[in-house]
């Protein structure tokens, strides 16, 4: 299987960090934003102007434009870095020969929301995708300091192992260490889910919980994420690895992490509506949450934490309440 180029489709954080780490070892990389005055700026100053600043990129290796067909049409593998939230609105001009013979990666931590289903169910039966030509990008990695250049990590999931091996081997470099897994569903369900422990965690530490708590929440949180992704995808993989428990340490303790800093302005007192205005970012933990309580009405999963998070945020318990009665459950 013989890759000529790759293409990031979205213009935040995490397509910012995507693009710098390929940058590393791509030559041509072709980068779908939907922002005309980003395009033109990351061409004169070297950088995006709204995510990431501090990234600055060789703009020789970059075909930028606003034309998704084009970028699509040009790559060999597509990288799907846009919210959840967003992903049905982006890639509505796409049919199903859009993605034919090509290699779709998602880097997406979220659920889509008009469907109910992770990204790779979506891609699957949206755009006819085979199975074998779709990755999932995992952590524990922040696109923060990936711009920074600090050492981290990234597990890419893929049931073909060639697939696997060619995204990971395309984003290591000297400052980003790859490993790879066969388990697609599991990880990119375990990547949706510590979205909303760090909400939980976030929560927590506005109400004034202390660290002690926080590792029994995060310690919980793990157990509840296993149970969940056994229950999706029934299969043997060790909750103990980087991709599982790594990714959920780093965002439900990081400074960096949007969904515990969403958390945290929930449990000191804004509501959501506020919450959204003052971070100006997708936590996406918060449209997660509703889907996994959606899905799990089939699978009827013990999700106490998760509960707990969706009953603050759309049913308007009050957070310190329903954080009480959540401790009373953890041991």
């Amino acid at each position: 299987m013989r890759v000529q180029k790759f293409g990031v489709i979205g213009g935040g954080s995490w397509a910012t960090a995507i693009v710098k780490m390929l940058s590393e070892n791509v030559g041509c990389i072709n980068w779908w934003m939907r922002n005309e005055k980003s395009i033109e700026h990351i061409k004169i100053h070297r950088h995006n102007p709204k995510y990431i600043r501090s990234a600055e990129f060789d703009v020789a290796k970059l075909e930028l434009s606003t034309d998704l067909k084009s970028i699509v049409e040009k790559s060999d593998v597509i990288i799907l870095a846009t919210p959840s939230a967003f992903l049905l609105s982006v890639l509505e001009s796409l049919n199903q020969e859009s993605f034919r013979d090509k290699m779709v990666v998602s880097a997406i931590k979220g659920i889509i929301p008009e469907t109910n289903e992770i990204p790779a169910e979506f891609l699957i039966k949206r755009f006819n995708i085979p199975e074998n030509n779709i990755a999932m990008i995992s952590g524990p990695c922040h696109a923060e300091e990936v711009a920074m250049e600090r050492l981290s990590y990234l597990t890419i999931g893929s049931p073909n192992a060639q697939v696997a091996s060619i995204v990971a081997d395309a984003l290591s470099c000297r400052f980003i260490k790859t490993s790879v897994t066969d388990d697609l569903y599991g990880t990119e369900v375990g990547a949706i889910l510590k979205n909303v422990f760090a909400i939980a965690s976030g929560i927590c530490h506005g109400l004034g919980y202390g660290d002690n708590f926080q590792a029994v929440l995060m310690s919980n949180s793990i157990q509840e994420l296993e149970r969940f992704v056994d229950a999706i995808s029934p299969i043997h993989r060790d909750v103990k690895s980087s991709a599982y428990l790594g990714d959920l340490l780093v965002t439900g303790y990081s400074l960096h992490s949007r969904n515990r800093r969403f958390g945290n302005l929930i449990g000191r007192g804004y509501s959501v509506r506020a919450t959204m205005a003052e971070m100006r970012m997708i936590a996406e933990g918060y449209y997660a949450v509703k889907c996994i309580m959606d899905i799990n009405q089939k699978h009827q999963v013990n999700l106490p934490i998760t509960e707990a998070v969706f009953h603050i945020l759309y049913e308007e318990t009050p957070a310190i309440t329903e954080m009480r009665n959540l401790a009373e459950t953890l041991n």
